[in-house]
């Protein structure tokens, strides 16, 4: 009798030894797997607003027809104002570049663009020579999150920047962040 109590001891003690093992401390319950890519925060400073000559298109996006001008929107970059009265023989007037920019919207002669998390409002009257005529600061609610689900990510740290985009990368060790 002895003996099975021994073997019974000894089987609640290994049962208990093997099912204490030593967890990560953030390992998420109900995180998607990790496999070894995530993403990070593009931050950037977004006062620095400006008309240039007219660029090459990247990345477009979104696009306004007011008249004879075109505005494309290119994605995270600024916009291209286009000049389209010979449409076989488009010309670049200028590029507004707007750090974090994916919108705009034409009213009259004004041109409406998010700056990230900040509204510009331009002249656009004389397409040529756009005015910017106000920023107005933190009016447009941004996410600190990538769009994509079931990724990893690092937190976001504000004091950085604003956040303007992510860029997905390689890595060995699994952000803290997730969705």
């Amino acid at each position: 009798m002895k003996t099975k109590n021994t073997a019974f001891l000894l089987l609640i003690f290994l049962t208990a030894m093997l099912s204490c093992r030593e967890q990560e401390q953030d390992e998420p319950t109900d995180g998607p797997r990790f496999d070894k890519t995530a993403y990070r925060p593009i931050y950037a400073t977004l006062n620095n607003i400006e008309t240039l000559p007219p660029q090459p298109l990247r990345k477009p996006g979104k696009i306004y027809i007011r008249g004879n001008i075109l505005l494309v929107n290119d994605i995270g970059k600024g916009i291209h104002i286009i000049d389209n009265k010979d449409p076989k023989n488009p010309q670049k007037l200028s590029f507004l570049k707007i750090i974090g920019n994916s919108d705009m919207a034409v009213k009259g002669n004004f041109l409406y663009a998010d700056n990230a998390s900040d509204l510009v409002v331009f002249d656009i009257s004389n397409a040529s020579a756009p005015k910017l005529l106000k920023q107005v600061f933190d009016v447009i609610p941004v996410k600190n999150y990538p769009d994509l689900v079931q990724i990893y990510f690092d937190c976001p740290d504000a004091t950085k920047g604003k956040i303007v985009g992510w860029e997905k990368y390689d890595t060995e060790i699994r952000p803290r962040c997730y969705r």
